[in-house]
């Protein structure tokens, strides 16, 4: 592996389990880059770390004791806007890469990856800033085409929409009966015929169709 330019390229590895991080920093070290490489097996180490040092990209994982990587991204670009972020994770790619994505992520990687695979994506984040599998990109193939043809969300009616789009912007129940003038039980059972026509389960799926198709 080369291709590499003279720049210092600072990591930082980022999974609950040192095993994962120690092989990751093992690749690293065979694909020849030259820089310091930070660890950190928690969220708040991850911001920790970012706050303290300087990183050009971080290898994290989705999923850790005290949360999700997915709520944290925001706050990493805010540290570091210019980071690239590579989710390397256990959890299924065809059905949550694009989450990792859409919020902001430059990749997502699964750990039952060849280590060719895991050297390329590295490689490719540095070198290009993104790195797309062949998975999340039939994924996103898959999705696109979707979205053309099929949007859920012409399923509702304009009322069940319009509070459809208030619960997505984190209104309650109670806030939204107040805003519409109509009796909170009503909000209620619009909710229950709104899940039941996306076929979800809670608002984040909700907001996640909100912002994918509206």
């Amino acid at each position: 592996m080369n291709n590499l330019d003279s720049k210092t390229i600072n990591f930082l590895l980022a999974d609950d389990h040192s095993l994962i991080r120690q092989g990751v920093e093992f690749l690293l070290e065979e694909i020849g880059f030259e820089g310091e490489i930070f660890h950190a097996s928690s969220l708040n180490k991850v911001l920790e770390t970012l706050g303290a040092q300087q990183v050009e990209i971080v290898v994290i994982d989705a999923i850790f004791p005290d949360g999700n990587s997915l709520n944290i991204i925001s706050d990493i670009r805010s540290l570091k806007p210019d980071i690239k972020i590579l989710i390397f994770s256990g959890v299924d790619e065809s059905t949550q890469s694009i989450k990792y994505i859409n919020a902001g992520a430059n990749g997502f990687l699964s750990k039952l990856s060849e280590e060719s695979e895991i050297k390329e994506a590295i490689l490719k984040i540095h070198q290009t800033g993104k790195y797309i599998s062949s998975i999340t990109q039939g994924v996103l193939i898959d999705s696109l085409q979707n979205r053309s043809s099929i949007n859920p969300l012409q399923r509702l009616t304009e009322r069940e929409l319009e509070i459809a789009e208030l619960y997505a912007k984190g209104y309650g129940n109670l806030e939204i009966a107040n805003n519409l003038n109509v009796k909170q039980n009503t909000i209620s059972t619009i909710k229950k015929r709104i899940f039941e026509k996306l076929h979800i389960e809670n608002v984040v799926d909700l907001a996640d169709l909100i912002k994918n198709y509206h």
